[in-house]
């Protein structure tokens, strides 16, 4: 039966889902590298976010690793070349948090609209100044994006959802894919 590792704390579901596919799963977080060096030959898999360094000293002891998984976008953190020289394949999730970061900026362009901070502080204080929050409608405004990717598209679909106009800079949107996802394409210059 293979055997995973799941170093960095993730959701309680990402264990569950090795265990109904009949791998074997250790959760075992905040090890120092030297701690992780010491039972990584042990495991056929490692599950990491950001908080674990995948170094080539710590591949040295990988005597089973076969994969590792990065629980997100990048993999900054593991060493791919030293990880491919013992033939450990490398892989991350770059659209498992998409759609929630999204939400989460439009969640925060209404907070910010309609002064959610401030009037949050001003009630804590005891005071009642309905009038002084009345904030702006996101509709007809234009919102700039620096950066149309996976993240950004969706964000500039939901933002278009609200009537916004939205322009977006990013050196690798072509013009194609602006007029795809409904963006007008800027400089930096310009959106700022």
């Amino acid at each position: 039966m293979p055997k995973v590792l799941i170093s960095d704390k993730m959701d309680p579901r990402a264990a569950q889902i090795f265990r109904e596919r009949g791998v074997e799963v250790d959760e075992i977080t905040g090890k120092t590298p030297d701690e992780l060096k010491a039972i990584i030959g042990d495991y056929d898999g490692l599950a990491i976010r950001s908080s674990t360094k995948v170094t080539a000293a710590i591949l040295e002891h990988a005597t089973n690793l076969k994969v590792v998984g990065r629980a997100g976008i990048g993999v900054d953190n593991v060493d791919i070349p030293a990880a491919s020289a013992k033939g450990v394949v490398v892989m991350n999730t770059p659209f498992g948090n998409s759609i929630t970061t999204a939400e989460h900026a439009i969640a925060l362009m209404f907070a910010l609209a309609r002064q959610l901070p401030e009037a949050d502080a001003s009630t804590q204080a005891g005071k009642w100044e309905k009038n002084r929050f009345m904030g702006v409608e996101l509709t007809s405004k234009t919102l700039g994006l620096i950066g149309a990717g996976n993240i950004g598209s969706i964000v500039a679909d939901r933002a278009r959802g609200l009537k916004m106009k939205v322009v977006a800079f990013d050196p690798f949107l072509t013009p194609e894919r602006a007029v795809e996802i409904g963006v007008e394409k800027v400089t930096l210059d310009e959106l700022l």
